[in-house]
């Protein structure tokens, strides 16, 4: 039976592939298990902007955010992670598992441009699931932009 991510990225009209495996303990294995580049593997970090105020973030694998170009993309000072129960009440997700299809509140999404015109492997809000899309589909379903927002791990 599809997931409430899978469901939603279908809802949304986005060509996608279900991909199953046991569970991952890092993003390399992940990636590994998915049969893709770790670049492609792409995480979904949700980051703090304000009281109750969230932001999705997606970030290649091989990748970490760059704090100083996404606090300068959105035009804040400080921006920070929220802890594990905190995210979950914002996605509706466990960490690990977050992601911007079928989350509890359509959270604002930046895409990392290394993404841009690519084919990428999210999570897709289940242990051991993952969605491929188009990252250009992707986020302009999701009412996404693209922008340089991180730096190599």
């Amino acid at each position: 039976m599809p997931g409430p991510a899978e469901t939603a990225a279908a809802a949304l009209g986005i060509a996608h592939r279900v991909f199953r495996h046991a569970p991952a303990a890092s993003v390399a294995e992940a990636a590994e298990r998915q049969g893709v580049e770790l670049r492609d593997l792409v995480k979904t970090l949700v980051v703090r902007r304000g009281d109750g105020d969230y932001v999705f973030v997606l970030v290649p694998g091989d990748r970490q955010i760059s704090w100083p170009k996404l606090r300068a993309r959105l035009g804040v000072n400080r921006l920070s992670m929220p802890d594990a129960a905190t995210a979950k009440e914002a996605t509706g997700y466990e960490r690990g598992t977050i992601t911007p299809f079928g989350s509890a509140k359509p959270w604002p999404v930046i895409a990392d441009e290394r993404t841009r015109g690519r084919t990428v492997n999210l999570g897709a809000g289940e242990r051991g699931v993952g969605l491929q899309v188009a990252a250009d589909e992707a986020v302009a379903a999701l009412s996404g932009s693209f922008a340089d927002v991180t730096e190599p791990l």
